[in-house]
């Protein structure tokens, strides 16, 4: 096999993983809006839902949320399945630590859908759901540098400070995001409100909130001192620092809303995915792509937005 097929397999893979950021972030945004309309319990058996694939009689919002929920986590799984056999079946023109990673990416999803069994048939605790989401983001994470470490030139690297830099502000946001699900799924927020208890979590959430959004800014304006490779990268860092202040601006308002807002609070769950997307794919991201790639591209796509 030449070379340059090596590379196709390396751009399918990358094209496969990045439908795959797409239905996990899809996936944790459907996790939260299902926690948000209280719809966790909607199908109360697992992995069916009233016995069957499809619950046609039993059909609502919350019974389709959570459904579709477990759908989406099931596509997620096989397409991790997919990836793993065709990294299996090719290992030889791969990266030595591409099945590692590919298997250990396999392994997550299983933990996932144990935790998912659990949160239903445990009827939901607060620790289970809070590291069901704790796992998703995970993956998120993994699968979103994945794609872009399959798309750079093998064994280029950014700059070790932006790898350094990147990391800890992807770091930051997952932290910041388990705070913010486990305040939700103890209801800390309404039990502080209405009863003055739990409010220590309420109180972390928004405490990290301003560290870890320096955090962020910094990864964000270095590049403009330091210039080169890291400086082009402007449109992306740009469209990290607008999610952190619309992030920002959601959770302030989903407060002053008093959490009666369930678009608010998923929309404040989309753009925590989003970030943790977006800071792990530039985190990953190389500074010189292959020319082998670019002329194996058959067209661009909206679900590449760092792979240009």
């Amino acid at each position: 096999m030449s070379a340059v097929s090596s590379h196709q397999i390396r751009w399918r893979l990358a094209q496969l993983t990045a439908h795959l950021v797409v239905a996990l972030v899809a996936l944790v945004v459907i996790g939260g809006a299902t926690r948000v309309m209280e719809a966790g319990l909607a199908c109360p058996d697992w992995p069916l839902c009233y016995g069957s694939f499809y619950p046609g009689r039993q059909m609502n919002l919350q019974v389709f949320l959570e459904w579709f929920h477990r759908l989406d986590a099931f596509v997620v799984g096989v397409t991790l399945l997919v990836q793993l056999g065709v990294v299996l079946t090719w290992r030889s023109k791969l990266p030595v630590w591409l099945p590692w990673v590919s298997a250990f990416l396999v392994g997550l999803v299983i933990v996932q859908g144990g935790l998912g069994a659990l949160t239903v048939l445990d009827l939901l605790p607060s620790g289970l759901v809070t590291a069901h989401l704790g796992v998703a983001l995970l993956l998120l994470a993994i699968s979103s540098g994945l794609s872009q470490s399959l798309l750079g030139l093998p064994g280029s690297k950014g700059p070790l400070w932006w790898r350094l830099m990147g990391g800890a502000a992807l770091g930051g946001v997952v932290y910041q995001s388990l705070l913010g699900g486990k305040m939700a799924t103890s209801w800390a927020a309404e039990r502080c409100a209405t009863a003055g208890v739990a409010c220590h979590w309420l109180n972390w959430h928004f405490g990290s909130a301003v560290p870890v959004a320096m955090l962020v800014l910094a990864f964000v304006l270095t590049p403009f001192f330091v210039g080169g490779w890291p400086r082009s990268q402007w449109p992306f860092l740009i469209s990290t620092l607008g999610l952190v202040v619309l992030q920002i601006f959601l959770g302030i308002s989903t407060l002053n809303f008093g959490l009666s807002q369930p678009s608010l609070t998923v929309g404040h769950q989309l753009v925590a995915a989003l970030l943790v997307a977006l800071l792990a794919a530039l985190t990953f991201r190389a500074p010189k792509e292959s020319s082998a790639f670019l002329s194996l591209q058959p067209e661009s796509s909206f679900l590449e937005p760092c792979h240009d």
